[in-house]
């Protein structure tokens, strides 16, 4: 799954708001102090954060210096190149889940409202999609509604969903579901588990308790551990990231809600400071809008470099 076929119009809103003014800069223009100053503010805006800036202005200086470039326009693919390395040199960046082992668990973890059971749908479809078979498990038991929209999902991708009532073991949903698949040769299982504040030690917990079950009872333990970010929230969700590992290790991020974000940026910051890799992106509502995540395909599409085969690197 490309994301560069889909990624102009499920990403335009915040391709106008941020990628086009990025894009922009680079024109045929003079380099001049007010290029630079320009660059930082929209890397800035774009949420790429401000070392990530610094840094990679710093880098495109002395490219721009050692090449004796002298207009804008010439140092686009270098910025580019610098872009998708940035992005590259994070282990695992783009790559599919694996599941070799089964049944694989595959977990989702997040705060409230950031999109963990949608995406756990959406796994879903993608799995079937491919060949795959999967069961979701509704270890979310502190919200009734959370139950009862996997439950949705679960009919609309017919995939098997095993829940429990409302308040029980979130662990004893996700034993019940691995037995499950184990039992009825399914490959993988996954897991929506309850939005938690990371400020919550008790919840922090019983996450912990639900990671320790799944890697016990599957195969090959817990094939992923995905980090489902609010691409709307930005650097604001990135406080949870380092709590959460501490309960369940994290492998990666699935960022939701892409296509409404206006700081698209958030892509370096995760690869600049998380140091983790971003698996997927969600561009939409509907089932099919989960998107492996491209790196050259990304930054292609942010600077506009749709005809462009390969930007330096």
């Amino acid at each position: 799954m490309a994301l560069f076929g889909g990624f102009i119009s499920k990403f335009k809103k915040a391709a106008d708001k941020w990628s086009q003014g990025v894009s922009n800069l680079f024109s045929d223009n003079p380099l001049t102090d007010e290029f630079w100053e320009q660059l930082e503010e929209s890397l800035l805006a774009g949420d790429v954060g401000i070392d990530m800036a610094e840094n990679l202005i710093e880098e495109l200086r002395e490219t721009a210096a050692s090449r004796r470039i002298a207009h804008t326009g010439e140092l686009k693919e270098a910025f580019a190149g610098m872009l998708i390395g940035r992005l590259e040199e994070i282990p695992g960046m783009g790559r599919p889940i694996d599941v070799a082992e089964a049944p694989a668990v595959v977990m989702l973890i997040g705060v409230n409202g950031s999109g963990k059971t949608t995406t756990a749908g959406k796994l879903a479809t993608m799995f079937l999609r491919e060949g795959k078979s999967a069961i979701l498990a509704a270890a979310d038991t502190y919200r009734a509604a959370a139950i009862e929209q996997l439950k949705a999902w679960g009919e609309r991708a017919s995939v098997r969903v095993i829940a429990s009532a409302h308040g029980s073991d979130s662990a004893a949903v996700v034993f019940d579901a691995i037995q499950a698949a184990k039992a009825a040769g399914i490959d993988v299982v996954i897991v929506d588990t309850a939005g938690r504040l990371h400020t919550k030690s008790n919840l922090m917990d019983e996450l912990a308790k639900v990671g320790r079950v799944a890697s016990r009872e599957a195969p090959g333990g817990i094939s992923e551990s995905l980090l489902v970010l609010d691409s709307v929230m930005g650097q604001n969700g990135f406080v949870q990231a380092e709590v959460f590992n501490k309960a369940v290790p994290l492998t990666g991020v699935v960022l939701s809600k892409f296509d409404n974000t206006a700081k698209g940026g958030i892509a370096f910051s995760i690869a600049g400071k998380l140091k983790l890799p971003i698996r997927y992106v969600g561009l939409g509502e509907g089932a099919s809008d989960l998107e492996l995540f491209s790196p050259r395909d990304f930054v292609h599409a942010l600077l506009d470099m749709e005809n462009v085969n390969d930007a330096e690197n």
